[in-house]
C-alpha cells in the first residue's frame, strides 16, 4: 500500500485533526487567555487569531462575544474552521503571519498552540512580531506561547499514537541541527470501507525558539511590558514546564 504523501504540515491531517486532538481542552486555554485581557489597562474586543488552525480558540473566544479574526496559512485548516465558525464572529483570513496585515487595527493577538514554532528561521519570527505590532491598536496585547528545551528533548526518539475505530495516527519525533528542530512524521490510516483502510504521510517541523531572544525580538519591534509565564498559569515558568507563554504590549 503506497501511503499518499505530503509535504507541508496540516494538508493530510486537517480533515482529521480535531479527533486527534479532543484532549485539549479549549475552554481552559480561553479561560487563561481571559485572565491576561482582564490584567490588560484598556478594554479587548477585537481579537486577532494567528495560526487559528481549524478555529476551535477562535470559536471559543467568539461565543465569549469577542470579534475574532482567524489567520492561517494552511486553506485546508481554514476550509474546516469555515464550517465550523459560519454562524459566529469569526472572519476567517488565509495570511502568512510573517506578513499578515490588517484593514483596521485589533486589540489584542494570539499566538497559541505552538504556532511561532512552525517558524524556522530568525527572520521569520523577527518579521511575525513586526508585523504583530503593525496590526495591533496603541497599548495593544501580543500573547503567545512557545515550546521549552524541555518538551524537545522529551520528544526525541518518541512514539506516540491516537486512534478510533476508522482512524489510527502514529506520531514519530526526531531532534536534528543541534537539537534546536524536532521533525515529526505522521503516518495516518483512514478507513475507507469495511477491511480497506487507505494511508496518508505528512511531516512537521518545530523549531525551539529561547524566551531571551524572542524578549530581545520583541523588544526590537517596539514592545514592552514584556512578561513570561508558566503553561496555563499567571506565575513564572517553572523547570517542569513544557511550554511557556510570553505578553508583551504595544506601546501607547
Amino acid at each position: 500500500m503506497e501511503p499518499e504523501t505530503s509535504g507541508e504540515a496540516y494538508t493530510v491531517l486537517a480533515s482529521y485533526y480535531d479527533r486527534l486532538t479532543q484532549d485539549v481542552n479549549y475552554g481552559k486555554w480561553a479561560d487563561y487567555i481571559q485572565r491576561h485581557f482582564a490584567k490588560s489597562k484598556q478594554p479587548i474586543s477585537s481579537v486577532l487569531d494567528l495560526g487559528c488552525g481549524t478555529g476551535s480558540l477562535a470559536c471559543e473566544l467568539a461565543q465569549r462575544g469577542y470579534h475574532v479574526i482567524g489567520a492561517d496559512l494552511s486553506t485546508d485548516m481554514l476550509s474546516v474552521a469555515q464550517e465550523k465558525c459560519a454562524d459566529l464572529d469569526v472572519f476567517l483570513v488565509s495570511a502568512d503571519m510573517r506578513r499578515i496585515r490588517l484593514p483596521e487595527p485589533v486589540d489584542a493577538a494570539l499566538c497559541c498552540l505552538d504556532s511561532l514554532n512552525y517558524l524556522m528561521t530568525p527572520a521569520g519570527v523577527q518579521s511575525t512580531f513586526q508585523s504583530v505590532y503593525q496590526a495591533l491598536v496603541p497599548g495593544g496585547l501580543f500573547l503567545f506561547d512557545v515550546k521549552t528545551p524541555l518538551a524537545f528533548t522529551s520528544a526525541e526518539g518518541q512514539i506516540n499514537t491516537d486512534e478510533d475505530e476508522d482512524l489510527y495516527c502514529i506520531w514519530q519525533s526526531e531532534l536534528r541541527r543541534k537539537q534546536t528542530v524536532c521533525t515529526y512524521q505522521l503516518d495516518l490510516f483512514v478507513r475507507e470501507k469495511g477491511d480497506l483502510w487507505r494511508r496518508m504521510e505528512e511531516w512537521h517541523e518545530e523549531h525551539l525558539w529561547l524566551p531571551e531572544v524572542l524578549t530581545q525580538w520583541l523588544q526590537q519591534a517596539g514592545f514592552q511590558g514584556i512578561s513570561l509565564y508558566g503553561c496555563l498559569t499567571m506565575g513564572k515558568p517553572r523547570d517542569k514546564d513544557m511550554r511557556i507563554f510570553i505578553s508583551a504590549r504595544k506601546d501607547a
